[in-house]
């Protein structure tokens, strides 16, 4: 598989990117393309299972290393970059990755030196799975709203509450909880902890979704954790979890790339060869146009993405830029998949064909670490 079958090499050009980046772009395209025979048999009847494999062998191939406070960290262009060829290649590589990383930048941003250094390892050798477990029954994207309370109780806290939609919360062995101590009204009154999944009183609940992906509910049962078991300031969790949600809306909008080229050379490959009308689907005007316009929706995700990554690594200001980047590039896989779906017709409708498998996939990055209209908010208070 060619290298700007995954990424734009144009854009990969710009000075946004180093060379490093491009050696990095090759690299994880390369190992990903390795694996793409085996990832076409992955059994995703258990997510939850598979979830933990691929979690292992992104940890035995080193890339995860960063994640490892003894280790360079990693800029945002290259998480972008693992999360688009990740994307390309197998949701549920994506999906693993994405949330390792969630995890660990919370507690590598806000954690103590004793905390990163308790979790931090296992997360980058991929045999610890992390979960960031903010969802409520009745507070999704109003994180101000969420109830899990975290009782004070002698030199620690007990939990009691249910978190829901939780990536990896079935296979998590810590998970960031953000939580109700009661030091403020609505935002002001919330923590972040760090609980080990094993701690007594914990309980995940597998549920399905419309992409096989490790996902869960989790149930607090009078979970008792310690004082050090705050990440960061007590009171201060709205500001963790909002931290790490808008620095991973870049990395969201890379993944909705990768999704998006996939669906775009399938349908391209599809238009080249699938014969009609006395000729070939590209011959249609009406097919060449809907190419063409999923080409121009892709080159601008990935110079928005691109953008905001930069500004990330820059130390520049990037909530508007990130948001932006988020939201044009998860609205317009949307879009691109869907028009693959459309130029292969009945046949791109057959399910477990790629095509069927990417229409559902890609539904979930207009929601994840953000949805559409929340961000369309955040986006217009920048102005």
């Amino acid at each position: 598989m060619s290298f700007s079958q995954v990424f734009d090499p144009g854009v990969l050009a710009l000075p946004l990117f180093d060379d490093a980046h491009r050696t990095l772009a090759d690299e994880i395209g390369q190992w990903c393309a390795d694996r793409a025979e085996a990832w076409a048999n992955l059994d995703t009847t258990d997510p939850a299972t598979t979830a933990r494999a691929l979690l292992a062998e992104l940890g035995r191939s080193g890339w995860l290393r960063h994640l490892d406070p003894d280790q360079p960290d990693s800029d945002v262009r290259s998480l972008c970059l693992r999360r688009q060829a990740l994307a390309y290649h197998e949701d549920l590589a994506d999906f693993s990755y994405s949330i390792q990383e969630l995890t660990a930048a919370a507690i590598t941003r806000h954690g103590t030196d004793r905390q990163r250094r308790r979790h931090l390892p296992g997360l980058a050798a991929g045999t610890s799975a992390g979960a960031l477990a903010l969802s409520e029954p009745g507070a999704g994207s109003d994180l101000a709203a969420v109830v899990l309370e975290a009782t004070p109780d002698g030199d620690g806290f007990v939990l009691n509450g249910t978190k829901t939609w939780i990536a990896q919360g079935d296979i998590a062995d810590v998970c960031v909880v953000l939580a109700r101590t009661g030091d403020g009204p609505g935002p002001l009154g919330l923590t972040a902890f760090l609980v080990d999944c094993g701690t007594p009183g914990f309980k995940a609940e597998p549920i399905g979704a419309i992409a096989p992906r490790s996902w869960a509910e989790l149930t607090f049962t009078d979970v008792r954790v310690g004082s050090d078991a705050v990440l960061g300031e007590r009171g201060q969790g709205l500001v963790v979890a909002l931290d790490v949600l808008e620095r991973a809306r870049a990395t969201v909008a890379a993944a909705a790339i990768g999704f998006a080229r996939r669906g775009f050379r399938l349908a391209l490959d599809h238009a080249r060869t699938r014969k009609a009308y006395g000729g070939r689907l590209t011959d249609l005007q009406l097919v060449r146009s809907s190419l063409a316009g999923m080409d121009v929706k892709l080159s601008a995700a990935s110079l928005l993405t691109a953008r905001a990554a930069w500004a990330m690594d820059a130390g520049l200001d990037h909530a508007k830029h990130s948001s932006t980047a988020k939201l044009y590039a998860t609205e317009a896989a949307g879009e691109i998949v869907d028009s693959a779906v459309q130029i292969f017709g009945a046949a791109g409708l057959v399910s477990g064909s790629a095509t069927e498998r990417l229409y559902r996939q890609i539904r979930s990055l207009r929601i994840y670490e953000g949805s559409s209209e929340v961000i369309e908010m955040t986006i217009a208070d920048a102005l």
